[in-house]
């Protein structure tokens, strides 16, 4: 058995001649033991070596209600990136394949046929910056893929930042938009934290964190967070001080992104972040976002 977990859709495929020599078909294997709905057959596929019956259906509440997938969500202890976290959340859906046994009597001599599957994909990510939006490519067990980082220059978030080779003046509003794309519904998009550095990666490189200090005079305001397939934040153009000597200050800007059915427990809400903690020296420098190529870790 082969399966593929994919952004918008799971497929699994299954050799057809264990099903043949078991005196069963195609037309006997459904989905969760959904005979009536026409959606929970496979389709063979003669021309691979060998023949397998393959099954694809949807990643949406659709899935689940039509061909009774079983979608659970479960948290688990952090590693790697998310070491300090305790709680990563994942989601898992599973199912089943089985053998409709046409015997009409009290007794059958086929034998039962179960294939059990399950993809299960983690729901946090870290988000690198980006200036346009990421393709959209199935990666097997991983919706990271739908998501994507943009800068904006208006409030609508409609018009996409341009950043000059000289940079950006000090206390430039940056509208930061975090979107998934080909995704169910069912999950919102939550920023968990969104940072900057003075490198592409956290190690060896200072960090500013944008979405942590005090409520007055405020340079960083989340907008929206938890509630749609997008999140929205802005903040104000800053340079590091350790970039005094340097005619641009360029740093890469993070995100900690969550995907989330009930996001209303744990978002951070709208955080804001006073100047004085900006890093601002008080020079009128220039500032610059980093022209990074699109990359999500």
């Amino acid at each position: 058995m082969t399966v593929l977990c994919g952004t918008t859709h799971m497929e699994v495929s299954i050799y057809i001649c264990p099903v043949y020599n078991a005196q069963y078909n195609e037309s006997l294997m459904v989905l969760n033991n959904q005979v009536n709905n026409p959606e929970c057959y496979g389709t063979p596929d003669m021309t691979a070596t060998p023949p397998v019956l393959r099954f694809r259906f949807p990643i949406n509440e659709s899935s689940s209600t039509d061909c009774e997938n079983d979608l659970t969500i479960t948290n688990q202890v952090g590693t790697g990136i998310f070491s300090s976290y305790s709680n990563v959340p994942f989601v898992n859906i599973s199912g089943s394949i089985v053998a409709i046994d046409p015997s009409a009597g009290q007794i059958t001599y086929r034998e039962q046929i179960i294939y059990k599957y399950s993809c299960n994909y983690p729901m946090q990510y870290l988000i690198n910056n980006t200036e346009l939006a990421v393709a959209i490519k199935d990666n097997n067990g991983s919706f990271i893929t739908t998501l994507s980082m943009a800068l904006y220059k208006d409030q609508n978030y409609s018009t996409p930042l341009d950043i000059p080779t000289t940079g950006l003046n000090l206390k430039t509003k940056i509208y930061v938009a975090v979107t998934a794309t080909n995704l169910t519904e069912r999950f919102h998009v939550m920023l968990d934290r969104c940072y900057t550095t003075t490198g592409p990666f956290q190690t060896q490189s200072s960090m500013y964190d944008l979405f942590v200090g005090c409520p007055s005079d405020p340079q960083t305001v989340i907008e929206l967070n938890g509630d749609a397939q997008q999140a929205h934040f802005s903040f104000e153009a800053f340079r590091f001080v350790e970039h005094r000597n340097l005619t641009v200050s360029t740093f890469f800007l993070h995100c900690t992104t969550r995907l989330c059915d009930d996001c209303s427990t744990s978002a951070p809400g709208r955080r804001r972040r006073e100047a004085s903690g900006s890093g601002d020296d008080g020079d009128d420098a220039p500032f610059a976002i980093t022209k990074w190529t699109n990359n999500i870790t």
